[in-house]
Formats: C-alpha cells, sequence, structure tokens
C-alpha cells in the first residue's frame, strides 16, 4: 500500500491511498478518514460506495463526513466505483456504463469479467487491506452509499448480513434490473440471462429470501432520476412484503447531488454510530 497523502482534520487523519488489486489487476485508490479515537484502540468501520461518474475524492471533497466522524469515532472508507487504467475496457462517451461505472458487480462477459469485480473488491480484497493497515474493528462494520452506491451498499448488505451491523443509503437504484441507466450496464457485464441479474438487484434479492435487519434511505423529491432510474417505493413494496423494516424519509425539494447527500450525512452517520455500538 501507497501513501498519496495524509492530513489533519477534526484531530483525526484523512489520507488517500492506492495499492494494487489483484481481484481488479489495476492499482485501485481509496480514502480512509481514522478518528482520533483510534489512538487508543480499534473503531467501528463504515463504507461509503459512491454513484455514477465519481472516485474517492467525491464524499471526501463534498461528502461533509469528517466533523462527525470524528466526535463519534467512526473510521470512513470510501472506495473506488471502478477499476481504472488505460488497459481496462471502457465506453469514454457512455457515462453509465465502464470506469466510474462499475455497479459493484463481479461482472462474467468478456472483456469486462477480466477488470470488473467491484463485488469482491468491496467485500473481500480492500476489508482485508483494511484490516490488516488500519486500527478497524471488523466487527463492527456499517456500509451506505449514493445512487449506484446506495444500490451497491444495499445488495451487499444483503448477501452479507452477519458482516453488517447497519446499511443505510441516499437515492439508491433500488431496482437496477429495471431501471433504464443501470439495465443496459447489467446486460454488459452480467450477460443476456437476466435471472443472474438478480444477485445484484436489491428488489430481487429481498424477493428471493435475502433479509438484513433494517435500511434507512433519504430520497429527494425534486430529483431528476426518481420515477425510472431509483424507483423507491419499489424497495419500500418489496421490504413491506419481508418483513424488512425501512425507514424512507422523502426530503422536500432535494435532487440527486451532494449538496443532498451532504444535508443529512450526520442522520446517517448517528445512525449508523448507534447501531454499531450495540
Amino acid at each position: 500500500m501507497k501513501t498519496i497523502s495524509t492530513d489533519k482534520s477534526h484531530d483525526g487523519i484523512q489520507g488517500v491511498y492506492v495499492d494494487r488489486s489483484e481481484l481488479c489487476g489495476c492499482d485501485m485508490t481509496f480514502a480512509v478518514f481514522v478518528p482520533p479515537q483510534a489512538a487508543e484502540g480499534k473503531r467501528p468501520v463504515l463504507w461509503y460506495l459512491s454513484g455514477l461518474t465519481c472516485t474517492h475524492a467525491n464524499v471526501m471533497d463534498k461528502g461533509e463526513y469528517r466533523r462527525l466522524a470524528a466526535e463519534l469515532g467512526l473510521i470512513i472508507v470510501c472506495p473506488d466505483t471502478s477499476p481504472r487504467g488505460d488497459h481496462v475496457p471502457d465506453e469514454p462517451d457512455n457515462w453509465q456504463f465502464g470506469k466510474g461505472a462499475g455497479f459493484y458487480v463481479d461482472a462474467t462477459e468478456p472483456p469486462f469479467s477480466a477488470n470488473y469485480r467491484m463485488y469482491s473488491y468491496i467485500t473481500d480484497e480492500l476489508p482485508r487491506l483494511i484490516a490488516a493497515e488500519f486500527p478497524a474493528d471488523m466487527d463492527r462494520q456499517g456500509i451506505f452509499g449514493h445512487s449506484m452506491g446506495g444500490h451497491g451498499a444495499i445488495t451487499i448488505a444483503l448477501k452479507n448480513p452477519d458482516r453488517f451491523g447497519s446499511c443505510s443509503a441516499f437515492a439508491p437504484i433500488s431496482h437496477p434490473s429495471v431501471s433504464g441507466w443501470s439495465k443496459p450496464a447489467f446486460r454488459k457485464y452480467l450477460g443476456p440471462d437476466e435471472k443472474t441479474w438478480r444477485a445484484y438487484d436489491a428488489c430481487s434479492l429481498i424477493e428471493d429470501g435475502h433479509l438484513f435487519s433494517e435500511f434507512f434511505v433519504d430520497q429527494g423529491t425534486a430529483d431528476s432520476f426518481l420515477e425510472d432510474g431509483l424507483r423507491p417505493n419499489e424497495l419500500r413494496q418489496a421490504c413491506e412484503a419481508a418483513g424488512i423494516p425501512l425507514k424512507l424519509r422523502m426530503q422536500e425539494g432535494y435532487g440527486h447531488s451532494y449538496f443532498f447527500i451532504s444535508t443529512f450525512m450526520g442522520d446517517h452517520l448517528r445512525w449508523h454510530a448507534e447501531k454499531l455500538e450495540k
């Protein structure tokens, strides 16, 4: 692991690091905030997964999480959203696919299957590195994210309920198998058999019997992607049918940007901290 930068913030350390990913076949950059309480012992870990077109830097620069994370004693890990490098297959003119749009799946279709293994990177490779290099209490992990990252957070939590003690999302893509901006990407990453897509679709996973203790979701009512791309009511219906508690807040007048995310970041951090302390 190579350190790109470290900066003191709210008596904690905001770092940016790069490490070679064997799964993704490239160097992967990620950010980690370590709170001041880590000087006294291991701290809970909260994973933040970003959305389409983003890197680790978007939430680090605009998410406004450090003050409260330092107060609550939370380690915040911000991975990248896709593999990077000139050798990684891409569609440069398509912001909904390729670099910046890994959708947190393990691609099965060539040529993408060689690099786009973001599900395993997030759930296996990067956690092993975090556990080895940072004062992280891996028995207390939560996960959250935005949009494509909200989709990733919920699906990862549903498939790993024993690992994660909490899961929340900002404007998640709730039903990507049918959403207009994710269905084409799923076809390219996972192939034409839509039954295989269910493993990366929150609504489908719930329908297929996957459970989680509780979800917390914030969604802006002025979000331009609300009806076709995000479909929060379909997540609500799936959770109600399965008996999964869902705290869904429709935030009047808010859109899809980090103005929305930063406004409610504090609520999510407090919610995760309470769950992880238990």
